[in-house]
């Protein structure tokens, strides 16, 4: 399941996944949440997975195929995970995907949401 969440800076949109995330997660709610950002080709998302979670066949096609449409409007990605392996991955395949991307820890939530407002100059 992915959920929308609040309190997110202005220009940043923020989605939790918990449990097994499906086709229709992306379709039901994370492409309706980044369609304008898309649109302005300036996404800073905050993508937070919660222990335990999972995707679907169906939620990895889904995944490439959004980003695939989309390489020119990706700004940043932040992740928030305490999985190693997540970490690892994204460290070694980070860079075929559009945009920034960075791994922060569960307890760096403030530092994620402030990371996606900072301009690349910033950095």
């Amino acid at each position: 399941m992915i959920r929308v969440m609040d309190d997110m800076p202005p220009g940043t949109i923020g989605v939790q996944a918990a449990g097994e995330v499906t086709e229709e997660d992306y379709r039901d709610v994370l492409v309706p949440a980044l369609s304008s950002a898309l649109e302005r080709k300036d996404v800073r998302l905050l993508y937070v997975l919660d222990s335990g979670f999972s995707y679907s066949a169906g939620a990895m096609w889904a995944d490439t195929k959004l980003w695939a449409r989309h390489l020119k409007g990706w700004r940043k990605v932040a992740v928030v995970s305490d999985a190693d392996w997540l970490e690892n991955s994204i460290k070694a395949f980070g860079w075929m995907m559009p945009g920034d991307i960075k791994v922060f820890e569960p307890d760096e939530i403030l530092e994620a949401k402030q990371w996606l407002v900072e301009d690349e100059d910033d950095d």
